[in-house]
């Protein structure tokens, strides 16, 4: 078999073994609320965000096309190096994937995916498109929590002021329910933006291959990056659930519906209107910092918020320096 397209083969199979740790590890983003609430029971919700994953990720191509043509470019360069900086990155963003779920670390798999192809492309000196990954990655960064968190303070609030004469009971009752729709909402906008990425890495090796021209997304690339996804949803990271849902603050079923509402709207807003990959794990996190800290500032455990954030600034750059390490261990079969 001809050595480019076996390397093609290997690169879209480790791709979408990436799509699948993404799966398992960002699967507390759309459900952990709700189980942490009783609003799901955690297979159920399991299931519910893996179907929502799967229809998500065939609701656009805006991310894909950013992270298949703005990250590094591999259009210069022979087929074998450019496939092996692809793999390189996705290496080093599958390893620090399962470094962070092991110890339970709700990390961004997008910024993991981005760092990986940003230093295996800087290793190989392949030009990386430092501006796009400014504008659309970093910058990104430090805005969508700090929305995430304000919208979902002020929609608590206002939840809070409007129902504060209701009877707790029938209130939260009712906010269970609603809150099964928030957090499909929530899984929807997952797939939406997480599952996208990985059709764009699977672009950019193709490209890379001589087997595709341009950014468009083929179909059968769409159904597999979804169906990856879902796959690893399903299995459910619990690790990281745990965390997300019960480690931060204890929330009731009106907090999880704010965090989930707030977090799936700005998923779409970056995703269909800017066509941004951010990250699923940093909005639906300060989301959840945001609404509990509305009875009091003291209800947030602010210690273990502190690790999470720490683990978002250092995601990007160990991700990267692990798949730097390997673009240049790769060249020495070259």
């Amino acid at each position: 078999m001809d050595p480019i397209l076996t390397l093609v083969i290997i690169t879209v199979v480790i791709a979408l073994v990436f799509d699948y740790t993404n799966g398992f590890h960002d699967a507390a983003n759309a459900i952990a609320t709700s189980v942490a609430t009783r609003a799901l029971t955690p297979r159920v919700a399991l299931l519910m965000a893996a179907v929502m994953n799967f229809i998500g990720a065939l609701l656009g191509t805006g991310v894909a096309e950013t992270i298949g043509s703005g990250i590094v470019d591999v259009s210069a360069t022979d087929g074998m190096n450019g496939l092996l900086v692809v793999l390189a990155g996705l290496l080093g963003a599958i390893t620090w994937n399962l470094i962070t779920w092991w110890f339970g670390l709700p990390s961004s798999s997008s910024h993991a995916l981005i760092g990986g192809l940003a230093g295996a492309g800087l290793a190989a000196a392949f030009v990386v498109h430092w501006d796009v990954i400014g504008t659309k990655v970093i910058l990104p960064m430090f805005i969508s929590p700090v929305v995430g968190f304000t919208l979902s303070y002020l929609l608590m609030k206002a939840l809070l002021n409007t129902f504060k004469n209701a009877t707790y009971k029938r209130t939260m009752k009712r906010f269970r329910v609603a809150q099964t729709i928030s957090a499909a909402a929530m899984a929807l906008g997952h797939g939406l933006q997480d599952a996208q990425k990985t059709m764009g890495v699977i672009v950019i090796a193709l490209v890379a291959g001589g087997y595709h021209e341009g950014t468009s997304i083929p179909l059968w690339v769409k159904l597999a990056a979804a169906g990856a996804i879902s796959a690893g949803t399903y299995a459910g990271g619990w690790r990281i659930m745990k965390t997300l849902g019960t480690k931060i603050a204890d929330l009731n079923p009106a907090q999880g519906f704010a965090a989930e509402t707030v977090a799936a709207s700005v998923l779409y807003t970056t995703a269909f209107v800017f066509s941004a990959p951010i990250s699923t794990t940093h909005t639906i996190t300060s989301s959840v910092m945001g609404v509990g800290a509305t009875p009091r500032r003291s209800a947030v455990r602010w210690g273990t918020a502190g690790n999470i954030v720490g683990a978002w600034f250092i995601t990007f750059p160990a991700a990267g320096s692990i798949a730097a390490l390997f673009s240049l261990l790769f060249t020495q079969f070259v």
